[in-house]
């Protein structure tokens, strides 16, 4: 009988002691970062009053007979479920979405306490703690190296109050950019050089005072965009006076007189022209039937004859080919036939001709030449090798002590001046410029026309004459260009203005395309080099996929001359050779996408925000932002073996497990986020369910303990 009394005792106090946890977990209900506990039951031991017996026989085995006698709460657990994230307009508050725990220590480290209630705050130490005072714990940046090393024991997390941050000198730019690879282009400037370390539009010189037009021919663009794409052998016929030959002593006989001659074409092939005189015909009339046949082929031969008269009114015939046609022949080449009688051109196999236009020719791998005679090209690479070989057949034409000049201006066009600058001399010529295209059919082997670079040229057709302050100009020849520009800092944290220009200057049909690169930054600083200047020029290659083949220079010294520490060294990242990471050439636009430095001037600490990792950033009057400090976590392998201290803390067990330490959202521990809290995780429905199961668990065990009484009173009934 006393038996089931205790039993229902035991039942009362196993139910009381679960009553006692719910109602913590319904107290705690919003405690942030609270993990409810559950009471687990078992039963008591029991009192056997037979054992079991096993088969015997013809008779079957017997369980055994045990009395119960009541229960009790053996354990308790704590369920470590994920509470809801409550946002907050906090921004040091911090939640944790998955598996782990804050550190916080009351003594500096010495001992750890584990907690997921992330309501923190900094003291006015600039300690980062919680609300009992306890200090987080994590990693501070190392002010050496300005970095925050998560795999250094961790330490008390500190933020001085006022804290700035000094200045820092640029040490790398980087640069992410497509120059255009197409013959269709946007953005392009004027075939001319400025010279180095100059501010103004003075040109570089060459050796005979002309300025210096930098740029392979056959990669430039005319005044639209619309690259020029020169071929080997394209080019032009260019002369700068008409031919024209003229022998008064040559008179035409009269009577029946024969016309036998054989124009040489620019293709080397021969155009006969013939005439036979009539009987009895006047030497005028004679004249006149010879250049009437002579200009029945003036669109093979370009040249046109015409009657004169010597000063004896003898006729004598003068011939002349302007060279304006691209379909006829250039210069006077003919020769007399043997059989002819006519005495115009002199006795019989004699060879008349007067050269004056001559072939400029593009030779992509070759070097300005210009010795090669008469019939011989003049070959150019670039515009100023171009430039060049005109000029001196100009001069050539005029003599030694000719004033014409041919230049480049500052638009980028070819610019003729016969104008004497102090007295004329006595062997300048009117000029009578005549451009054609070179083609197929006026010279032998040649590709086709290149049309844009003929309209380019033609420009420049026009008469000046000697000593006159009129000029001609071709149209503009530009080059694909593109820029960008980067503010840059010092030792002492001033600006200064990095600008980095890029002129496409070569192409290679095997092996890409080259780029001219200039460097400079504005007065007083300068960039060393030799000399030291304002401004540093190198090269950037492409291979033929587009991607970056190599750059030069690689870094550059630069100083402020301002105070600031001088030959500060700044590295250019231009990407990876032989990939797509910086910069590109492909046929698109030229743009900029990416452009980046590290240097920066000093500021004030202005706004801190955490991270899902865990890194206190701080933001800083220059604009600048860098990870201040970074919040640890621990995880544990068995988190129901941590026990609770009060205030929303725990301690490790020896049955939790030694913590595991480390960053947030790395190996299974979860991310962080801030300017959010976790609430309880308890559940009120299940709470206030509990609260009736357990309410009517104990009222069932009073019962048992009433009846019990009962059975007792009628026992002891008995002896009355």
């Amino acid at each position: 009988m006393l038996k089931s009394l205790y039993a229902g005792v035991s039942g009362l106090q196993s139910h009381q002691i679960a009553m006692d946890v719910e109602s913590n977990n319904i107290a705690n209900v919003n405690t942030v970062g609270f993990k409810y506990s559950r009471a687990n039951f078992s039963d008591l031991l029991a009192q056997t009053r037979s054992i079991a017996t096993a088969p015997q026989g013809e008779l079957g085995g017997k369980n055994a007979v045990q009395v119960g006698l009541g229960s009790t709460v053996s354990s308790m657990t704590t369920i470590h479920s994920q509470g809801s994230i409550q946002n907050s307009d906090k921004n040091t508050d911090v939640a944790i979405q998955g598996d782990g725990f804050f550190i916080v220590s009351p003594d500096g480290g010495n001992s750890y306490k584990y907690t997921r209630a992330g309501d923190f705050k900094f003291d006015a130490s600039g300690n980062f703690v919680d609300n009992n005072g306890f200090i987080v714990q994590g990693w501070v940046r190392d002010n050496e190296t300005g970095k925050v090393d998560a795999t250094a024991p961790i330490e008390n997390i500190n933020i001085p109050p006022g804290l700035t941050t000094p200045a820092s000198p640029t040490t790398e730019v980087a640069l992410k950019a497509n120059l255009n690879a197409g013959t269709i282009i946007e953005s392009f400037s004027p075939a001319y050089e400025v010279s180095s370390g100059s501010t103004g539009a003075t040109p570089a010189i060459d050796e005979n005072g002309n300025p210096i037009a930098s740029g392979d021919l056959g990669v430039m663009f005319n005044d639209v965009g619309e690259g020029f794409s020169l071929q080997d052998d394209q080019g032009i016929w260019a002369s700068f006076t008409n031919a024209t030959y003229s022998n008064i002593l040559d008179t035409i006989p009269a009577g029946a007189t024969t016309l036998d001659i054989s124009f040489t074409l620019d293709d080397g092939s021969t155009q006969a022209v013939t005439y036979t005189g009539l009987a009895g015909a006047t030497d005028i009339q004679n004249a006149n039937g010879m250049v009437s046949a002579i200009n029945a082929q003036t669109g093979v031969t370009g040249v046109r004859a015409e009657v004169l008269l010597d000063g004896g009114g003898l006729p004598y015939i003068s011939l002349e080919n302007n060279n304006t046609s691209s379909f006829a022949s250039h210069n006077i080449n003919l020769t007399v036939g043997a059989t002819d009688t006519s005495g115009a051109f002199g006795a019989p196999a004699a060879t008349v001709t007067d050269i004056t236009a001559y072939r400029y020719q593009y030779d992509p791998v070759g070097a300005d030449d210009g010795s090669g005679g008469a019939d011989a090209p003049k070959t150019f690479r670039t515009i100023n090798g171009l430039r060049n070989q005109l000029e001196i057949q100009a001069r050539a034409d005029g003599g030694a002590t000719s004033n014409i000049e041919i230049s480049v201006n500052e638009q980028g066009k070819l610019e003729i001046s016969n104008e004497a600058a102090a007295g004329l001399p006595a062997d300048d010529y009117d000029i009578n410029l005549a451009i054609t295209g070179i083609t197929s059919s006026n010279t032998p082997g040649a590709p086709a026309e290149n049309q844009r670079f003929t309209r380019n040229m033609e420009a420049l057709n026009s008469v000046l004459t000697a000593g006159s302050t009129a000029k001609a100009f071709s149209q503009s020849f530009n080059a694909a260009t593109h820029s960008s520009s980067i503010d840059i800092f010092d030792s002492l944290g001033s600006k200064h203005t990095l600008r980095m220009e890029f002129r496409k200057t070569d192409v290679d049909i095997a092996t890409g395309t080259t780029w001219d690169m200039k460097i400079s930054v504005p007065p007083p600083a300068t960039i060393g080099g030799t000399p030291v200047a304002s401004e540093q020029t190198g090269q950037i290659t492409f291979n033929s996929d587009g991607s970056l083949s190599g750059f030069n220079p690689p870094n550059i010294s630069f100083t402020g001359n301002n105070g600031s520490a001088a030959e500060q060294q700044v590295s250019l990242n231009f990407g990876t050779g032989g990939l797509f990471d910086g910069m590109t050439s492909f046929d698109s636009r030229s743009s900029t996408s990416g452009i980046s430095q590290d240097g920066f001037t000093g500021g004030d600490l202005v706004g801190i925000r955490i991270d899902q990792s865990g890194t206190v950033v701080g933001s800083f009057s220059n604009g600048r932002s860098f990870g201040l400090a970074q919040v640890g976590m621990a995880k544990f392998t068995n988190n129901e073996g941590l026990t609770t201290e009060g205030g929303s803390v725990y301690v490790q067990t020896a049955n939790s497990g030694d913590p595991i330490i480390g960053s947030a959202a790395t190996s299974g521990r979860g991310f962080i986020q801030s300017s959010a809290l976790e609430a309880s995780n308890v559940d009120l429905s299940r709470s206030l369910t509990q609260l009736i199961i357990i309410q009517r668990g104990y009222q069932a065990n009073g019962k048992t303990i009433t009846t019990s009484d009962t059975l007792l009173e009628t026992l002891i009934g008995l002896k009355r």
